[in-house]
Order: structure tokens, then C-alpha cells, then sequence
């Protein structure tokens, strides 16, 4: 299962990426293999779900499955809000994190298709003397480099001075330039395009791309070319505002104790939903329901928004040695089965969105609590849904 990148402060703000399992060949899971009450939609999902909310320290767990010729299945476990008891809903709007990369890539890909630049450009070309100083050269990195995390630009939510900044001062208002120069008091990891690591500078600076090209936030480009087309009117953009759309839940984080090593925190739970995600901008400030989650990948892999040429660059591994495509990355499972998705984790929320190759079996689930992913649960549910009943 993929583990985890997180954007960490002192008082548990986070934002979290990627990873990979084996690199072996995966195969389509089996569409009659889960049929009926006894198979993945019966006991051992419920079960999972039980187990994700216990795993991952929080009140609450909801998962939506949704299969082709096979009907639409919301499961949920435990309370929205702790303090009244509220369940969660199938409607209820989170904040969705790293799954905003999913989007972005989409967009960005579907841009170049209509010739308004190349992957191959340089961040110079579009954005002039920006990226410079401490090693790094925006001369030097490509488009392609941001979309599949080979820039070596380090990740602006590892610096130890932001996240004690974040803590002082939660609700201040972050522009997507400021991450940048945040990022840019540091070394690079390592040269452009000579290895792989995980990054939200690198989509930070695609927003910026897309909005130098096109005239229009990249919020309001992906309204028009990608959440447009799907008829995903429950996605959104919420830039500096604090509150969540209704229907919504809570989200809660622990006040003290370390998220090191995934250990839990003894601190008291605290109530986080308010949440200015202008220092997620581009890479993580996503908000959704979990059924325009499974309509945002079912959609996407089916060519309906990315032409198919794109499509295949959003599923190439071969950079980042089987580890992520382009706002994607593979999901292979014990029995065989590779899944394509994104997970994300911004405080006090984390979701995971996954969908076999042709998008007709999707997956989505979220927590209402900050939680590292990686979580044994997480491939219980996966299993329970995807794999042929053993």
C-alpha cells in the first residue's frame, strides 16, 4: 500500500502524497469475483471499515464502492461529530488533500493536448527568474519534471521554520509564491530528472504555470476543463475560505504527541475543521465528497476528460521506478490486482480514491481525522473489494 509523504507541523498539519507496494505486473481484478451479499460488499468490507476508523484514530470512517452493472454501496462507521453524535453521510463534503494532484495533473496534461505549452518546457519559459538560488535552476526543470516528481525541488512542507509558522499562526493566508521561496532556501535533492521524490513544490509551481498560461486561476481552469466535463459539482476550490460546503462533518487531530513512526498521540482530540488550506494551494487544497471522488477517477480513466495518449503519460511509471505516474500512482494488491489512484491528508481529514485501469470498479474512503496512511485496514478494504473471493 502507499505510504505516505506528510507536510507536518508541531500541532499535526498535514499533507500527504504517495508511494507503492510491489513492482510486480498487477492484472484487472475479476468484475464477477465480489458478486452477490457474501463477497467484497459483505462482511470483511465492514469489517475494514471498523478497523480504518480504529486504525486511524478517528470517530469516524466512510467508504463508497461503486461498480458498473453492479449498483452504488456507501458504508459508514462510527460519528461525523463527536460532540452531538451526528453519523457520517454519504453526502458530507472533507477536505481531500493529495487528491488535488490528481486533478492538477489532469488538467495540466489536457492543456498541453491543446497546444498551449509542452511538457518539455522548461518552469523558466513560463515563469521567469522564479525558480533560482541554493542549486536550483527553474532553466534546468521541465513540466514533465513537476508532474511525475523528478524536479528535485525540495518539498517547502518539510521546512522546519514554515511548519512553526503554520502552528503560530494557522489562519494566515500562504500565496503560492511564498511556498515557493520557502522551498528555495534549500538544496534541491538531486538534479533534475535523475531520481524521484515526492514534492508539493512541484504542483504549487504547475498552478502558477497554469495560471502565467492561460490568464485564469487553475482553480477556474479546472471548473472549465476537467470538474466541468465529469459534472463534478461537489469538487471545489476553496482557496482562503475557512469553512467547509454543506453537508459536513467534523475533522479532528490530536493537540500533542508526535506523528513519528505512525505512532498515535495520547493529546486530546481537537476540532479542526475550520482551516485556511491556502498553504495546500495547487498540491492538497481539494475538497469533495466521496462521489465526486469515484466520478473524478472512474471519469478520468476512461478517457473522457485526458486524451488517451496523456492518459497513458498519468499511468507511466518508469521515472520514478514504478512508484507514480502524473497525479496517479499504482495500487498492486496481494492477490495480483493493480489499482490506479491518489490518497491525500490535510489536518484532520484522509482519503483514498482508487479504480481498476478501465474505471468501471472504484473505491473512495475518508476518515475525519488526521491519519498516515499505510494502514494494514487500508489493504483489508482493498482486498475485501478487489481480489477474487479466496
Amino acid at each position: 500500500m502507499p505510504t505516505a509523504v506528510a507536510l507536518t507541523a508541531a500541532f499535526g498539519l498535514a499533507l500527504s502524497g504517495c508511494g507503492t507496494a510491489s513492482t510486480r505486473t498487477g492484472r484487472d481484478a475479476d468484475p464477477r469475483a465480489n458478486a452477490g451479499a457474501g463477497g467484497g460488499h459483505g462482511g470483511a468490507v465492514r469489517t475494514a471499515v471498523r478497523r480504518l476508523a480504529a486504525q486511524g484514530d478517528a470517530p469516524g470512517a466512510g467508504v463508497l464502492i461503486r461498480r458498473e452493472g453492479g449498483g452504488t454501496r456507501f458504508i459508514a462507521s462510527g460519528v461525523a461529530d463527536v460532540r452531538t453524535g451526528r453519523r457520517i453521510h454519504r453526502s458530507d463534503h472533507f477536505r481531500a488533500g493529495s487528491l488535488t494532484k490528481t486533478v492538477i495533473a489532469a488538467l495540466t496534461l489536457r492543456l498541453a493536448a491543446q497546444g498551449r505549452f509542452g511538457l518539455d518546457d522548461t518552469v523558466e519559459k513560463h515563469l521567469p527568474g522564479l525558480v533560482r538560488g541554493h542549486g536550483n535552476d527553474g532553466r534546468n526543470i521541465t513540466i514533465r519534471q513537476l508532474l511525475n516528481h523528478t524536479s528535485g525541488l525540495f518539498d517547502y512542507t518539510e521546512d522546519p521554520a514554515l511548519a512553526r509558522q503554520l502552528s503560530a499562526a494557522a489562519d494566515r493566508t500562504r500565496t503560492p509564491a511564498s511556498l515557493v521561496r520557502t522551498a528555495l532556501t534549500h538544496r534541491p535533492y538531486f538534479a533534475p530528472g535523475t531520481k524521484w521524490h515526492y514534492s508539493n513544490t512541484n504542483y504549487v509551481l504547475l498552478g502558477m504555470v497554469v495560471q502565467r498560461v492561460t490568464g485564469r486561476s487553475y482553480a477556474a481552469e479546472a471548473r472549465r476543463e476537467v470538474l466541468g466535463p465529469l459534472r463534478l459539482h461537489d469538487i471545489s476550490f476553496p482557496g482562503t475560505r475557512t469553512a467547509l460546503p454543506a453537508p459536513h462533518g467534523r475533522a479532528y487531530t490530536r493537540d500533542s504527541g508526535a506523528r513519528d513512526s505512525g505512532a498515535r498521540s495520547d493529546g486530546a482530540r481537537r476540532d479542526v475543521t475550520d482551516l485556511n488550506p491556502s498553504f495546500a494551494g495547487a498540491a492538497g487544497e481539494l475538497v469533495s465528497t466521496l462521489d465526486d471522488l469515484s466520478r473524478l477517477l472512474s471519469g478520468l480513466l476512461r478517457g473522457t476528460v485526458v486524451p488517451r495518449a496523456e492518459l497513458w503519460q498519468m499511468r507511466n511509471t518508469s521515472a520514478s521506478d514504478g512508484q507514480y505516474g502524473m497525479g496517479l500512482f499504482p495500487v498492486r494488491l496481494p492477490c495480483g490486482v493493480t489499482l490506479w489512484g491518489h490518497n491525500g491528508e490535510i489536518n484532520g481529514s484522509y482519503a483514498l480514491a482508487v479504480a481498476t485501469p478501465d474505471g468501471h470498479h472504484t473505491l473512495a474512503y475518508r476518515l475525519n481525522s488526521t491519519a498516515r496512511s499505510g494502514l494494514t485496514a487500508e489493504t483489508s478494504l482493498l482486498d475485501a473489494e478487489f481480489c477474487p473471493r479466496r
